[in-house]
C-alpha cells in the first residue's frame, strides 16, 4: 500500500533501528506510561499524532481510544494540513498514518482526501528557502528534522536538501542545537543515509551523525546517564538505540541511561510519547514498517493497574514572581509574591499573580500538544515572526518543563524574561 515506504523495514535492520540493544522498560512500568498516555486523550481537544504514533510504536492499538484518535487525525489533516499547520505538525500527522499503517498520499475524511505528503514537500520547501535566504528556518530545525524523517520514511522526494542543511548544522561549531533536535536529525539522517544514491551525501550524514550520537555517549558518561533534562532522555534513548551503527565499535551503556528513566514518574503526555517507544525497543524510524491488524492483541493489560490520585495537600507557599521585558516597547520589570497551596503548577502562581493585579500580571496562553503556553504577558505576545518568546526561569536556570506542569517549592524566585531564540 505504501510503496516506497515499506521498503524501510530493511532500512532498519541496517540503521540498527529494530531494537538491536538489549534495554526495554519493565513490563509494569511501561503499562502504567501507557495508561497514562490513554487517560491523557481529552476528546474534546484537538487530537495529539505523538500519542497516537506512540501507541502504535507499543503495539496498543486494538482499544476505542486509539480508533478515534486515529479517525480524528484524519479529519484534522483535512481541515487543517494545507491551512494552519506548521511543517513539523504536518510531519508528525503523516508519521502517526504510516505508524496506522494508513497511506498519507490519500488521507480520507469528512468526504475529502488530502495528499499530506505533497503538503509536507511543500511546507518543508518552505522552511529551506527561508534557511537559504536568512539563515534560519520558517519554523525551527526540529521541524525540519521531523519534516525530513517525515518524507525519508514515505520515500518521497524533498528529504535530501533537507539532510543535508541539517547535517552542516550538527556539524557546525557554531550551532547549538538543542538535545531533543540532535536526537530527531539524528533519526532523519539516519534514515537518509541509506536512502540516497549520493556517496557524496552518504559521507556527510555519517559525519553528522556520528558528531551527535557520540556527543550523546559523552554527555551521558559525564552526568552519570542523563542527556539533555529529563524531558530529552526520550528522544535522546530513541537516536542511540536506533543508530548503533554510527558509533561502532563504540558500546552504548543503555541500563545507566534507562535507570534515568526509571528514577523519574513521567506525567506529561508528551514527554510519555517520546519516552514509551524507548522503553519497547522501537523509535520513530519504525513508523513505516508496523505491522497492522485490525487486532493485534499486542495492547498490554491496562486493567490491573489503577494509579492513585495525589492527594490535595493544604499547606500552602509563598512563590516570588518577576515579569522582565527588555527588548521591545516600553521595558518593565514587575515583582509579586503569592500564596498558592503546596503542590500547585506554576499556572496556579500566574493565575493568582493575575487576580491578585490584573492591570500589571495579566496573561494568555495557547493550548499546545506539551500542555498550556504562556504566549502574551502584561499585554506583550510572543510572536513567530520576530522570533520572541516569554522564557520562564527559577533563578538562572530556565524551566525544562511548562507553565501546566512545573511545580514551584516555597521560597522558589519564578522569572518570566521576554526572549528570543
Amino acid at each position: 500500500m505504501l510503496g516506497a515506504a515499506l521498503g524501510i523495514g530493511v532500512l532498519l535492520a541496517l540503521v540498527g533501528g529494530a531494537a538491536t540493544h538489549s534495554c526495554v522498560g519493565p513490563d509494569k512500568l511501561v503499562s502504567e506510561l501507557l495508561e497514562r498516555l490513554e487517560d491523557s486523550v481529552d476528546r474534546n481537544e484537538p487530537p495529539n499524532p505523538s500519542v497516537l504514533l506512540a501507541m502504535n510504536l507499543a503495539g496498543a492499538t486494538g482499544d476505542g481510544t486509539h480508533k478515534w484518535l486515529l479517525q480524528e487525525i484524519k479529519e484534522e489533516a483535512v481541515k487543517r494540513a494545507q491551512k494552519d499547520m506548521t511543517s513539523g505538525q504536518v510531519a508528525l500527522y503523516v508519521l502517526a498514518l504510516l505508524s496506522s499503517c494508513q497511506d498519507p498520499h490519500h488521507t480520507h475524511a469528512l468526504g475529502q482526501t488530502v495528499d499530506l505528503f505533497h503538503v509536507l514537500q511543500k511546507k518543508t520547501k518552505e522552511e529551506m528557502d527561508r534557511l537559504e535566504a536568512t539563515g534560519v528556518p520558517k519554523t525551527t530545525l526540529y521541524s525540519v528534522s521531523l519534516d525530513t524523517l517525515g518524507l525519508c520514511l514515505g520515500g518521497v522526494s524533498g528529504y535530501e536538501d533537507a539532510a543535508t542543511a541539517l547535517a552542516k548544522e550538527a556539524l557546525s561549531p557554531a550551532s547549538h542545537l538543542s538535545v531533543d533536535t540532535r536526537a530527531v536529525a539524528a533519526l532523519a539522517l539516519a534514515c537518509t543515509y541509506h536512502r540516497t544514491e549520493r556517496q557524496d551525501l552518504q559521507h556527510l550524514l555519517w559525519e553528522a551523525v556520528s558528531v551527535v550520537t557520540n556527543g550523546f555517549l559523552d554527555e551521558q558518561e559525564k552526568r552519570d546517564g542523563m542527556m539533555g533534562n529529563i524531558y530529552s532522555m526520550g528522544l535522546a534513548l530513541q537516536a542511540l538505540g536506533s543508530t548503533a551503527m554510527f558509533y561502532a565499535p563504540r558500546e552504548w551503556d543503555c541500563a545507566q541511561a534507562f535507570s534515568v528513566v526509571y528514577g523519574h514518574d513521567y506525567r506529561q503526555p508528551m514527554a510519555i510519547a517520546q519516552v514509551l517507544p524507548a522503553l519497547v525497543g522501537k523509535s520513530y524510524l519504525e513508523a513505516a514498517s508496523l505491522e497492522c491488524t485490525a487486532s493485534s492483541g499486542m495492547s498490554p493489560s491496562l486493567q490491573s493497574l489503577k494509579l492513585v490520585p495525589i492527594g490535595v495537600q493544604k499547606a500552602h507557599i509563598q512563590v516570588h514572581y518577576s515579569i522582565i521585558n527588555t527588548l521591545q516597547g516600553k521595558h518593565f520589570h514587575k515583582s509579586i509574591s503569592v500564596r498558592v497551596p503546596a503542590g500547585s503548577t506554576l499556572l496556579r502562581v500566574l493565575q493568582a499573580a493575575e487576580k491578585k493585579e490584573p492591570d500589571v500580571f495579566s496573561f494568555q496562553t495557547e493550548q499546545t500538544s506539551w500542555g498550556p503556553m504562556v504566549v502574551s504577558i502584561h499585554g506583550l505576545a510572543a510572536n513567530p515572526e520576530d522570533r520572541t518568546y516569554w522564557q520562564f526561569l527559577s533563578g538562572e536556570d530556565a524551566l525544562q518543563e511548562g507553565v501546566g506542569t512545573y511545580v514551584p517549592v516555597d521560597g522558589e524566585h519564578i522569572q518570566a524574561v521576554f526572549s528570543t531564540y
